[in-house]
């Protein structure tokens, strides 16, 4: 049986590179390909692959929440990041989200090839770069004891915010989204009430600085 993947990465020359580098792999197989979050959610679910290898910032959904969605509906499905990311900001947030493995887009397909096999023998992979990030990052939340996870919104709201920081309308993000104008409006509300926040610049900003969009792609 062949390891089954969907790629999802919002560069189009990036999908193409590493469904030609899998397809040459006797092991595995290319099943699709998305361009962001709320297409890999469509495709995870119409195609059932073993493995999604996930871009973690791009436009609409970014790869954290459509990890999550992911995950919650088919708890079999491993996720592998692939990312330029490898602050302790998204790397905390992918695994928080449910990721098996996480390498930076600089790695070789050895590597990549190599984490996929891992994570369907049902472990983690981390590349070395990604597990020092991962230990500083233990070690400093050690050293302030029980801080707040910051996970004080809910993923329907951090939804919401992406699509909002992304300067999309109230009555845009409604459509996207299948909700009334209201229920934007209200989930608005509450994240400003739950951040202490008072404007969408600052929205924007708390977005940006949470990792759930980027301006560098």
């Amino acid at each position: 049986m062949k390891i089954r993947i969907l790629i999802v990465d919002d560069h189009k020359i990036i999908r193409q590179g590493l469904r030609s580098l899998l397809d040459n792999e006797s092991d595995m197989e290319v099943l699709g390909e998305a361009q962001n979050g709320r297409d890999a959610v469509k495709l995870a679910g119409e195609l059932k692959p073993d493995i999604v290898i996930m871009d973690v910032s791009m436009p609409d959904l970014n790869g954290m929440e459509a990890s999550r969605q992911i995950l919650s509906n088919f708890s079999d499905t491993k996720i592998i990041a692939l990312s330029i990311h490898s602050d302790n900001l998204f790397v905390a947030e992918m695994l928080k989200s449910g990721a098996s493995g996480y390498l930076l887009k600089d790695c070789a397909f050895e590597e990549l090839s190599r984490a996929i096999r891992t994570v369907m023998a049902g472990k983690k992979y981390l590349s070395p770069v990604i597990s020092g990030v991962v230990v500083e990052d233990y070690l400093h939340h050690l050293s302030k004891g029980n801080a707040r996870s910051g996970q004080v919104l809910t993923d329907r709201e951090r939804e919401v915010l992406q699509i909002l920081a992304e300067g999309k309308t109230t009555k845009q993000i409604a459509l996207k989204l299948h909700i009334s104008v209201k229920t934007v409006e209200t989930h608005r509300r509450q994240m400003m009430n739950k951040l202490d926040l008072y404007s969408v610049a600052e929205l924007t900003k708390y977005a940006v600085r949470k990792g759930l969009t980027s301006l560098d792609g």
